[in-house]
Parts: structure tokens; sequence; C-alpha cells
């Protein structure tokens, strides 16, 4: 099947199977079990998972300018995310929603995208310096965010004795 004419998933597929495996991970645990870092200078699990999804929702929405973030935790996705306020902890419920609502805007570019595309740059100035950022270089970065993250979630869960993702 030539990709040229049409969506980008099939290129991704995936992608989507890890996410669900991430939040199985996390559903249902407790404030406790979300808690759990490997070290004061480290984050918790909640935190990190809530900034994997802000991670989706700042490039995809903020950089790329795809629609949805009103639809997630991070309706200002270049602003202080509660994935930053380590003073507020997350429930199971909120990572959830967080990856559930981030993932329908992944899930909506690879469905509308197209191979031809992904070439194409968006524009970011950060500290002063302006640069571009090609949709494939973007979506390659989110996939690796999401598996490292996924993979630091499980290996605290794993340290402590807890199902890992």
């Amino acid at each position: 099947m030539p990709l040229s004419d049409g969506s980008i998933r099939p290129i991704f597929a995936g992608w989507e199977r890890y996410n669900e495996r991430l939040i199985d991970g996390l559903r249902g645990r407790s404030a406790a079990e979300l808690a759990l870092s490997v070290g004061a200078a480290y984050l918790p699990i909640w935190a990190i998972a809530g900034h994997t999804a802000g991670a989706r929702v700042y490039w995809l929405c903020a950089v790329f300018g795809e629609p949805g973030a009103e639809t997630t935790p991070f309706t200002d996705p270049t602003g202080f995310g509660w994935e930053d306020d380590l003073d507020t902890p997350r429930s199971a419920e909120e990572l959830v929603w967080a990856l559930e609502s981030s993932w329908r805007i992944v899930a909506g570019c690879l469905e509308r995208w197209t191979p031809a595309m992904l070439g194409e740059t968006f524009r970011r100035e950060r500290r002063g310096q302006v640069q571009l950022h090609p949709r494939q270089s973007v979506l390659v970065r989110l996939l690796a965010h999401d598996a490292y993250h996924a993979g630091e979630i499980a290996l605290i869960k794993g340290y402590y004795g807890l199902p890992t993702v």
C-alpha cells in the first residue's frame, strides 16, 4: 500500500499500544505508589507520567498548532503545567485522563498527516533563538520520549516490587 497519499498511521503502528500499557500500569495506583521515585533528586512516577502527556500537547498544539489542548489538562501548553507543580501530586485518574486525552491529539495527527507533510518545518523560539522542527523529527522525538519515560516508570515500579509497565 503506497503511503504517499494516505495517513502516516501505519508508519507509527504500535505506538498506541505503548500508550495503553503505560495507562494500564498507572490505572488504580495509590497516591503512595505514584509518589515513588528513585531518590529525592528525581521526579516521582506521577510527575513523569504527567510530563510525558504534557510534552505531546506542547509539541503538537503549541508548536504545530494542532487542535485539542482544551480537551486535556494542559490547556495552556506553553505555560507552567500541573505536571510541573511538585507540591500538588496527581491521582491515577488524572494521569489516565492526561495520557488518554493527549493520545487523542497524537492519534489525530497520525490519521490526518501524510508522508508528504513529514518534511514540513515549524518555527519555535526558545531562549531567544529560533529553531525549526520538521514534523517527522518531532514525531520520532515524541515516540522516543514516551518510551524513555515509560521505561523510567517501569524501573521505579520494579525497584519497589510493583508490577512494571
